[in-house]
């Protein structure tokens, strides 16, 4: 069993992701107790996930046989580390969620993008179960929960246990870069605006090996479209890798069952052999 914790407007919450609680339920959200202040916030308190192809690839794409391909004789099949998969492996095709259509690379990113493509089984931080990093946290294939007060917010991610705060007291640069960055938010009307820096260069923006440096600085912006979805946008800023800063939008979705919740993703588990096993006293077979 897992645990979360955090504090919001001065109330601490601590609930196990394996067992039912309140505050996981996408139906149950706790209201801290806010003080007047004369203004109305949006609730964005839920558990929410992006329903698109972003986490193939956040560029418009056709549909391909897997991740990672080398010519055939009638055209593109998977590499040998993937053939294994077949269909499961294959991609399906997305129209994108980049403003313009393609992502703005320096000629000379572009060429590591497509390495990272031929190498996507060893590069890929998702496959050894590093954490996402943002935005990519917010459209994997997995739900998230923003659990909201006056005065702080957190970010719980089922993917790997990741999580992240969100202060709106800015503390300041980051002391160390981190898989997450450090997420600073205010308010504009009634989006919710975060400033994420502090990223290492570690993490990928999708499958389709769209990567940054540690220049890296996300702006989001988390719109309440009605009680059920959210409109999230973010804007890229890395120049030693992009020609100019370029965005991202999609909606979210709130997952409405009656018994939404987190569960436990504790893929570090899941990839010990892959990473590990060759160390075993006696190696597998």
């Amino acid at each position: 069993m897992r645990f979360l914790a955090a504090t919001v407007s001065g109330v601490a919450f601590t609930a196990g992701v394996a067992v039912s609680s309140v505050w996981l339920s996408g139906q149950g959200a706790p209201q801290a107790q806010r003080p007047s202040t004369g203004q109305t916030r949006p609730d964005f308190n839920g558990i929410w996930m992006a329903m698109n192809g972003a986490h193939n690839d956040l560029e418009p794409h056709v549909a391909k046989p897997a991740y990672q391909v080398r010519p055939g004789p009638a055209g593109m099949v998977p590499a040998p580390p993937v053939l294994a998969f077949g269909a499961v492996g294959a991609v399906p095709g997305g129209v994108g969620v980049v403003e313009g259509g393609l992502i703005p690379y320096k000629p000379e990113a572009l060429k590591v993008r497509t390495e990272n493509r031929e190498k996507w089984s060893e590069r890929d931080p998702e496959i050894k179960c590093y954490l996402p990093g943002i935005p990519r946290a917010n459209y994997m294939p997995q739900p998230f929960q923003i659990v909201q007060g006056d005065s702080s917010m957190m970010f719980a991610y089922q993917y790997a246990d990741a999580m992240r705060q969100i202060h709106f007291k800015d503390p300041g640069p980051a002391p160390i870069d981190s898989w997450m960055g450090q997420s600073v938010g205010r308010w504009e009307g009634n989006a919710l605006v975060v400033d994420v820096t502090g990223l290492n260069d570690q993490t990928w923006f999708d499958r389709a090996g769209n990567f940054h440096s540690d220049q890296l600085k996300v702006t989001e912006r988390f719109t309440k479209i009605d009680k059920d979805h959210l409109q999230y946008e973010a804007t890229i800023t890395d120049p030693l890798v992009f020609t100019r800063p370029w965005k991202i939008s999609m909606p979210l979705y709130r997952q409405i069952e009656p018994n939404a919740r987190l569960m436990e993703f504790k893929c570090v588990e899941f990839v010990e052999e892959l990473m590990f096993g060759q160390w075993r006293k006696v190696p597998l077979k």
